[in-house]
C-alpha cells in the first residue's frame, strides 16, 4: 500500500460534489447485511484489479470500513462516523496517487458488482441511476493525480 505524501496534489474542477446522495430508500430496502455483503464482494473485485496496491494488506477489514460508509451514504445510520470520525474522504485518499485511470478501474470493480445487485443484494433498480450518479462523482472527486 503506497501511502507517501502526495504533494500538490491535482484538485478536479467544480470542487466536492454536492447534493448527489442516493436515495435513502436503498437503505430500507436493501438492509445493512446486504450492503456489508456488496461492499465485500467489491473489495474481492478490488483485491483481482490492477489497484490492488492502493488497498490495505487486511481487505476484509477495509470492506467493512467502507461498506460502514456506504450504509449511511444509503439512508442508514451514521456507522462510519460513529465507529471512526467524520469521513473527510478527499483527505483520507490523498496520501494514494488516484489518477483517472485508477477511477475507471475502480468504478468497473463496483460496475461487475452491480450487475444483477437487485437479485443478488435486494438492490432496488429504481435506484441504481442515483447511485451510480452517486458513485461517478464522488470518485471524481477523489481524483488527485492528473
Amino acid at each position: 500500500m503506497r501511502t507517501e505524501p502526495n504533494q500538490n496534489p491535482y484538485i478536479p474542477p467544480g470542487g466536492p460534489p454536492q447534493g448527489i446522495q442516493p436515495h435513502s430508500a436503498i437503505y430500507q430496502i436493501m438492509g445493512e447485511e446486504n450492503i456489508f455483503r456488496m461492499l465485500a464482494d467489491f473489495y474481492k473485485e478490488l483485491e483481482k484489479s490492477s489497484i490492488r496496491a492502493l488497498f490495505p494488506d487486511d481487505m476484509v477489514t477495509a470492506s467493512r470500513r467502507s461498506a460502514a460508509f456506504f450504509v449511511h451514504v444509503l439512508g442508514g445510520p451514521p456507522l462510519y462516523h460513529q465507529q471512526y470520525g467524520h469521513p473527510m474522504m478527499r483527505m483520507r485518499h490523498l496520501p494514494f496517487h488516484i489518477d483517472e485511470a485508477a477511477r475507471q478501474v475502480w468504478l468497473n470493480c463496483f460496475k461487475k458488482v452491480l450487475t444483477d445487485a437487485d437479485i443478488t443484494y435486494s438492490f432496488p433498480k429504481e435506484h441504481l441511476d442515483s447511485f451510480w450518479n452517486f458513485l461517478d462523482r464522488f470518485s471524481a472527486w477523489m481524483v488527485n493525480k492528473k
